[in-house]
């Protein structure tokens, strides 16, 4: 092994972790066989619903090097989310990841100084960062470098940490040292399965994204098929279930980013609150949330289906 490789890796690492992240892993920048027949029967099975930009830049998907010319490694970091303080249990519920400050600009400032930080040690080093903003197949490469495994429920799952963890990637031209996969300790446990509350994880590893309650409530523009309307499980906003019933996350530990701390109001409301919401106090509350997403409208659609 090349010595430069391994003391570029180690000091990105560790920069990554004085920047907040949870873990930093690295793996080679190439096709990901694997996950191409896996995309190609999702896709064709449907399972994306009115999703259709999945369909589109097939090859960028799994192909880094056709994002960043001359790619040679993928760095993907986690970053934890998990809250501090929770929903009151008998309001309508808010995925957990959308409590705080939109994590697209908080972790894209993050991965900026990283780039900024490599350049600063190897030199001319040509990289961008992804967040959710491009075809890029997060939970695949972030499992490629070791920081986990993709469960049942389709999520990154880390024996260390549990799920509840962003995942984004730096793609850059420099050949690092690459990290193993883990195994898979899913075993024999089918929580996420059972718990389901529209049976959108249809086998073991499976996602029916349009079955699922985040993509109702967040995706989906046209009305939600009133089939579903007894089994939302009082979500407005995403769905947390399969990661909260999973044993994993008895090992998540709250986070330590200020600028993912909920609005109080966020907690407070009772069902009735969210019911007479006004578009001023939905403007002040999600001000930085991605639940501007879903715009006033989307969030009145959601509460409005759904049964107490």
């Amino acid at each position: 092994m090349d010595s430069s490789k391994t003391t570029y890796s180690k000091l990105i690492k560790t920069e990554a972790k004085r920047l907040g992240f949870l873990s930093c892993g690295i793996s080679k920048a190439e096709f990901l066989e694997e996950e191409a027949p896996r995309l190609e029967r999702w896709l064709k099975a449907n399972m994306h619903g009115e999703m259709s930009y999945m369909e589109n830049h097939f090859d960028k998907r799994l192909d880094p090097t056709k994002l960043v010319e001359g790619s040679k490694s993928v760095i993907s970091v986690l970053l934890n989310y998990f809250p501090k303080e929770f929903q009151r249990k008998d309001s309508y519920k808010i995925s957990k990841y959308a409590y705080g400050t939109d994590y697209h600009s908080v972790i894209k400032e993050k991965l900026k100084a990283l780039l900024f930080f490599i350049q600063n040690e190897i030199g001319a080093v040509n990289g961008r960062a992804f967040v959710d903003s491009a075809p890029v197949l997060d939970k695949a490469w972030a499992a490629k470098s070791g920081q986990g495994w993709v469960g049942k429920h389709s999520n990154l799952l880390s024996k260390q940490v549990g799920s509840f963890f962003f995942i984004a990637e730096l793609i850059v031209d420099v050949a690092l040292e690459y990290d193993a996969p883990v195994t898979d300790h899913c075993g024999t446990c089918t929580a996420c399965i059972d718990a389901c509350p529209t049976q959108a994880i249809v086998q073991p590893y499976v996602v029916d994204g349009s079955k699922c309650i985040s993509y109702l409530t967040i995706e989906l523009k046209n009305e939600i098929p009133a089939h579903f309307s007894s089994q939302m499980d009082h979500w407005m906003f995403g769905c947390d279930v399969c990661q909260d019933v999973c044993p994993w996350n008895r090992f998540s530990k709250a986070h330590s980013e200020p600028l993912f701390n909920p609005h109080p109001e966020l907690l407070s409301k009772s069902k009735k609150e969210w019911k007479e919401i006004t578009e001023e106090v939905f403007a002040e509350i999600f001000k930085k949330s991605a639940v501007k997403r879903t715009k006033f409208s989307g969030l009145q659609r959601n509460i409005s289906f759904l049964k107490d």
